[in-house]
């Protein structure tokens, strides 16, 4: 055991939150600006949160040291 707490990525603890299954939850990109231009059907997917794709879970759960 270390004798002092690891840091966590903050960079990544501002950007993705653990779910209570242990999953990584992200928000979407391309829903900041530029909005006039879409639809109201692809703002509102955008806006809602998903899953982190398998391949990159297991790099992101390692920023989040502690969830």
């Amino acid at each position: 055991m270390p004798k002092f707490k690891l840091k966590s990525h903050r960079g990544a603890a501002k950007r993705f939150k653990l779910t209570a299954t242990g999953k990584v939850k992200r928000g979407h990109a391309y829903a900041r600006h530029l909005l006039a231009s879409k639809t109201t059907k692809v703002k509102r997917k955008l806006d809602k949160d998903t899953l982190v794709s398998k391949a990159d879970e297991k790099s992101v759960k390692r920023m989040l040291i502690y969830g």
